[in-house]
């Protein structure tokens, strides 16, 4: 068996095809065999059941004449009522061994008339019969002896030559003759040889030709194959780029080149995905270590003036901050991925009732006013929330995070003295639905559609002092998408962006 997974798989496809074919083939030539067999013994059968038949005629009408002589060639016998043989012309050994024409001693009897057929007795030394010595039967032994209507047939051996032998007995007035009938069986016996061997040569062939065409058809559905691996091999060095070839038909290898032209695709983008993040966070990251260190810097060379050094430490905690709420916010959007991409992810997402994540909601709000005391925008917000049993797949803090970002960049994007407002509720179908809108200066068409990719932020001319890393309607947006949801941004006629969060009912 070992050696057998050794083989490769055209090998293994002919090797196997090959002997399903043997076997087949096989059996087909052994029924074939049997069949001519037969119907060559029956053959012999009808012609030896006709050769009797005048004799049966004869016998019937004129019992007490001496039946005609048979034709040159006919093997023919006429037992009378006493035993004699009226007529025999069949072979010494056929006669012997005629079923009830053998005596005690095991010799038999010939007679006749005298007019044209044979008289005479089996000499001294003819002795009883026996087997032959290379153990098949011996000659005038009966072999398949069996009596139907009257009618008895059997084949026996005799001077080298095998005979179907057929005997009927006709009652008369004279008594019961026996007339017997023999066809010598070596024309069947070379027929049938001829056909065993055009049968093994046939077969031989057919399996030749059955094993050729099995190496040529497998070679050429596998012929795909080798390109798929010569082209995953050039793609695995970098020697080429694209995706694997797609055969012309239509059949499972196409269909697995496609799956894996899919499954490359992914790896792609999952791999730029990741370069692209990491490209980005560093670059983020390097901005405020820069200036981390500068800071640093300064407050070294302000340790002798108590307030330069106090400024300096309240402007690298602010950095320090920074980078924790970055670093924090890019985990998160790991942990959210992970999940996306994970089989059991729906099964790790927490639950939460409509009444609870309308409590959460209202501390996002406090935090939202608490955070732009000083930039004179106002927050509001208003309900509409009518089944507090609701539930949605999204845990309240990550619920209270979709908010607190939301409103971050309303408020940050909105003028002095601009307002924000907050409205969440419920459709037909329980789907929860929040807006945040601002009246700043609306979104340039061309961030739309990116606005909620990692790291994309909108022209300069919407921000104020305070500005993000571009992570928070990813967060957003990989918080809405892990509850099934789904998010968007666009400008209000009157001025100013809404953002729209949906979560479905679970």
């Amino acid at each position: 068996m070992r050696a057998v997974r050794s083989f490769s798989i055209r090998t293994r496809i002919t090797l196997g095809s090959l002997l399903i074919g043997a076997l087949v083939l096989a059996v087909v030539a052994v029924v074939l065999h049997l069949q001519i067999r037969a119907e060559t013994r029956s053959t012999e059968v009808s012609l030896a059941t006709s050769d009797i038949a005048p004799f049966l005629a004869d016998l019937r009408n004129n019992p007490d004449e001496q039946p005609d002589a048979p034709s040159a060639g006919v093997l023919v016998a006429v037992q009378s009522p006493d035993g004699s043989f009226l007529i025999d012309t069949l072979p010494h050994d056929v006669t012997r061994g005629l079923p009830g024409s053998i005596g005690p001693d095991g010799s038999g009897s010939r007679s006749g008339n005298g007019s044209g057929s044979e008289q005479h007795r089996d000499e001294p030394g003819d002795g009883p019969v026996t087997r032959n010595p290379e153990g098949g039967p011996a000659d005038g032994i009966p072999v398949g002896l069996s009596t139907t209507d009257g009618r008895t047939t059997y084949r026996t051996q005799a001077d080298g030559a095998v005979f179907s032998v057929v005997g009927e007995q006709v009652s008369t007035a004279e008594g019961t003759f026996r007339v017997w009938a023999a066809r010598n069986g070596a024309a069947g016996e070379l027929t049938l040889a001829a056909v065993d061997r055009s049968l093994v040569i046939g077969t031989v062939l057919a399996l030749l030709a059955f094993a050729g065409s099995a190496w040529l058809l497998t070679s050429l559905a596998l012929r795909p194959v080798a390109r798929m691996r010569r082209a995953a091999e050039d793609l695995s060095t970098g020697a080429a780029d694209g995706d694997l070839p797609v055969g012309r038909t239509d059949d499972e290898i196409a269909d697995l080149a496609t799956t894996l032209n899919a499954f490359l695709q992914r790896q792609r983008a999952s791999a730029e995905h990741e370069r692209r993040m990491v490209s980005d966070a560093s670059h983020e990251l390097r901005t405020p270590l820069a200036v981390l260190t500068n800071r640093l810097e300064l407050a070294h060379r302000s340790f002798g003036d108590a307030e330069a050094l106090e400024r300096d430490v309240r402007a690298v905690e602010a950095d320090v901050h920074r980078l924790t709420a970055l670093t924090a916010t890019l985990l998160e959007l790991s942990r959210l991925d992970e999940t996306a991409r994970s089989p059991q992810g729906a099964a790790l997402v927490e639950t939460t009732a409509a009444t609870e994540l309308v409590s959460e909601l209202m501390a996002a709000i406090d935090r939202g006013r608490a955070g732009t005391a000083g930039a004179e925008v106002s927050v509001d917000f208003d309900l509409a929330v009518p089944e507090h049993d609701a539930a949605y797949a999204v845990s309240a803090p990550a619920f209270g995070r979709i908010v607190d970002n939301l409103v971050t960049n309303a408020t940050t994007f909105s003028p002095e003295g601009g307002s924000v407002r907050v409205h969440l509720s419920q459709r037909e179908d329980a789907a929860l639905v929040l807006t945040v809108a601002d009246d700043g200066p609306g979104v340039p068409e061309a961030f739309l559609p990116v606005a909620f990719d990692r790291f994309t932020r909108a022209d300069e001319s919407r921000r104020r002092v305070r500005g993000g890393s571009g992570l928070g309607l990813s967060l957003v947006r990989a918080i809405a998408t892990s509850a099934g949801g789904s998010t968007g941004l666009a400008n209000a006629p009157d001025g100013g962006a809404i953002a729209t969060v949906v979560l479905p009912r679970t």
